[in-house]
C-alpha cells in the first residue's frame, strides 16, 4: 500500500550476483535469511567465474523471475548510480539511471562493466591488495581482495593482501565460528561439509563465503591482518604475512594502482578492491 518504493544502489561488479544492485536489493537485501542463504549458495557452486562482471547468469535469472511474478505490481523506483572515472581523471559519478523495471539496472550495469572491470592481457604473478582500516575489519568484507582479483591471478600466483584493520573473520560471532571451524578450503571440501553437517547446512551464505574466500588451490593467499594472530590465520587456511614488513616492502601510500617494480619485483598494486573486478581478457571472450 505504499505510495512509492525507492531502492538506491551502487552498481559494480559483484561475486554473488554478478553486478551489484537492481532487483537484488529488493529480493536479497530486504528478502530475508533464506532468500540470502540460497542466492548466496546458488552462486558459489555455479563457479564465481562464470558469473562476476556479467549481469546475465543464474542468479540474476533466478531475481528477475521473483520479480516478474511477485514485485510487478509494486511501485518500485530503482535509483542506480556507477562510480569511476568522470574522464577529466577524477574519480566521481560517472552515471545515474532512475525509472521503473529492469531497464535502469541494465544501462548502469553496461557502464560499470566498461568503467569498472580492469582487463590484463596475462594472469598476474604478483598482486598486493590494500584494505582502508576504516572500512575492513573483517575477512569477510575484506576477502573481496580475493573475490575481486581472482579472475585476475595467474596459477602459481601469489595474492598478498594488507589488512591493518582486520581483527576477526565474521561479522557476527556465529558467521565468525563457523569460518574459524571450516576454513577456506575450496569448492570440494565445502560441499562435502555442507553434505555432513547441519550447522552449515542451515548457514549457506557462510559456505558460500567459504568457496568464495579460496584460491581453489590456484594460488597463493598470504594475508597480513592487523589484529589477528598468526594461528588464527593459518588455522582457516591461509599463509600468514607480518603486516609491518610487508607494508614496509609495498608502501600503499607509495605504490600506485596498477603495475609496479618494487626492487625488481613486478607488483600489480589494488588500492581498494570494492570498487572494481580484475580479470583477464580472455575471460570475457564469446
Amino acid at each position: 500500500k505504499y505510495d512509492m518504493i525507492i531502492s538506491v544502489g551502487q552498481v559494480v561488479p559483484h561475486e554473488v550476483i554478478g553486478m551489484a544492485n537492481g532487483n537484488k536489493n529488493i529480493l536479497v537485501g530486504v528478502g530475508g535469511k533464506d532468500t540470502i542463504n540460497k542466492t548466496h549458495f546458488l552462486g558459489a557452486v555455479c563457479n564465481m567465474e562464470r558469473i562476476m562482471g556479467r549481469a546475465d547468469n543464474p542468479v540474476r535469472a533466478v531475481c528477475d523471475y521473483a520479480e516478474e511474478r511477485y514485485l510487478s505490481d509494486l511501485p518500485i523506483v530503482y535509483v542506480q548510480t556507477v562510480m569511476g572515472e568522470c574522464g577529466n581523471g577524477e574519480f566521481g559519478m560517472a552515471g545515474l539511471f532512475i525509472g521503473r523495471g529492469r531497464a535502469p539496472f541494465r544501462e548502469a550495469a553496461a557502464l560499470s562493466q566498461r568503467l569498472n572491470i580492469t582487463r590484463v592481457k596475462t594472469g598476474l604473478k604478483k598482486v598486493v591488495v590494500y584494505l582502508d582500516e576504516r572500512e575492513f575489519k573483517s575477512t569477510w568484507l575484506g576477502n573481496k581482495a580475493i573475490y575481486r582479483t581472482r579472475m585476475a591471478m595467474a596459477d602459481g600466483g601469489e595474492l598478498v593482501i594488507l589488512g591493518p584493520g582486520v581483527e576477526m573473520f565474521g561479522e557476527d560471532g556465529e558467521i565468525d565460528r563457523l569460518i574459524r571451524r571450516y576454513g577456506y578450503r575450496g569448492t570440494e571440501a565445502t560441499l562435502a561439509a555442507v553434505e555432513r553437517e547441519e550447522e552449515l547446512r542451515e548457514n549457506l551464505s557462510a559456505a558460500a563465503h567459504l568457496i568464495h574466500g579460496s584460491s581453489e588451490g590456484r594460488f597463493r593467499i598470504r594475508y597480513a591482518p592487523g589484529k589477528m594472530r598468526r594461528e588464527e590465520i593459518e588455522g582457516v587456511g591461509y599463509e600468514y604475512g607480518d603486516l609491518g614488513e610487508l607494508m614496509a616492502r609495498y608502501d600503499p601510500e607509495k605504490m600506485q594502482a596498477g603495475e609496479n617494480e618494487v626492487e625488481g619485483e613486478k607488483v600489480f598494486f589494488i588500492k581498494n578492491p570494492a570498487l572494481g573486478l580484475w580479470a583477464v581478457e580472455s575471460a570475457f571472450e564469446v
